[in-house]
């Protein structure tokens, strides 16, 4: 999440009651979590075994639970929870609203945009010219889509990620790391009926232009796919994996998080992908591996109880 002007360091320390290590006139351009760091970014480290990568990243700024070296240039606030620190800083730049009209009154529409009744628009919205938006869907506050989009009957677009901070000496073990991220949907794309698609942590989901989805189809945060791709009922696609262009996924794949599918790869129906794919591959099963050996290994497997009678004969 991008702040709307660069904040002062001392106005942040002030605001998570933080100690201030390192460059003192540093100002944060926003606030990421570690997959998306960027240049100018907060970033917050509560675990030891994390320290080193995230004084290391992109970042400028580290909220951090102790004191320790800083790199030249940077700055370290140091409190006793970080988790808490980010969740303060969330609340602080991007509060919850509630709404007060079905279609808020900042959205921006373009023109010969349709909008059918019972549809939910939030806060910050930006919608393009000649998309068709079906009746009863919901999209969330900050979500930008491009032109001649359409966005079949009951889909939620930009929900909040399902993404916890794990911690069990306390009562409840999973607590919920509030998004502040967007859904980016680009031109020409089409979005069948009952479809999810979550906003980023802190960063960008981004749906590739061209691609089609059809009807219940979930994508989790910070993912990105590429353009022209093609996914079936029922897949369903994990945080911060990268799809190339191109890609096809059929019937009830699933895809396991921060993995990459290379251009043109094509997953056949209820496959799983645990690992990453080459491109311009045709893949099945699970964990998917290239289609022709799995196909050949289903042939072997059925002769199993062939070959084993066999076997017993010859004993």
């Amino acid at each position: 999440m991008k702040f709307p002007a660069p904040v002062a360091i001392s106005r942040i320390a002030e605001l998570i009651d933080a100690k201030i290590i390192g460059e003192k006139d540093i100002c944060a351009s926003g606030i990421n979590e570690i997959h998306k760091v960027e240049a100018g970014d907060l970033v917050f480290v509560d675990h030891p075994k994390y320290y080193q990568t995230c004084l290391n990243s992109a970042a400028d700024i580290i909220i951090i639970n102790s004191e320790t070296d800083v790199p030249v240039g940077k700055a370290l606030l140091v409190c006793d929870e970080p988790f808490e620190a980010y969740l303060k800083i969330v609340s602080y730049f991007r509060p919850f609203v509630v709404a007060q009209n079905l279609i808020s009154a900042d959205a921006v529409i373009g023109k010969d945009t349709v909008i059918q009744p019972g549809c939910f628009i939030g806060s910050g919205v930006e919608i393009g010219s000649g998309c068709i938006i079906h009746p009863n869907v919901t999209i969330y506050d900050h979500v930008r889509i491009g032109n001649n989009v359409v966005i079949h009957a009951g889909s939620v677009i930009g929900s909040d990620a399902f993404y916890f901070n794990t911690k069990k000496n306390r009562p409840v073990w999973y607590k919920k790391m509030s998004s502040c991220g967007n859904v980016i949907i680009e031109d020409d794309v089409e979005i069948g009926a009952g479809c999810t698609i979550d906003r980023g942590v802190t960063h960008n989901t981004i749906i590739g232009r061209g691609t089609k989805f059809d009807n219940q189809v979930h994508i989790g945060h910070d993912t990105v796919i590429g353009k022209n791709c093609l996914f079936a009922a029922q897949v369903a696609v994990a945080g911060a994996v990268e799809i190339k262009d191109g890609v096809v996924l059929w019937g009830q794949v699933g895809v396991s998080k921060t993995l990459t599918i290379g251009e043109n790869a094509v997953v056949l129906a209820q496959s799983g992908v645990p690992s990453s794919l080459e491109g311009n591959k045709t893949y099945f099963g699970t964990p998917a591996i290239d289609a022709s050996a799995k196909r050949k290994e289903l042939v072997w497997v059925k002769r199993i109880p062939e070959i084993w009678e066999k076997l017993m004969k010859k004993d």
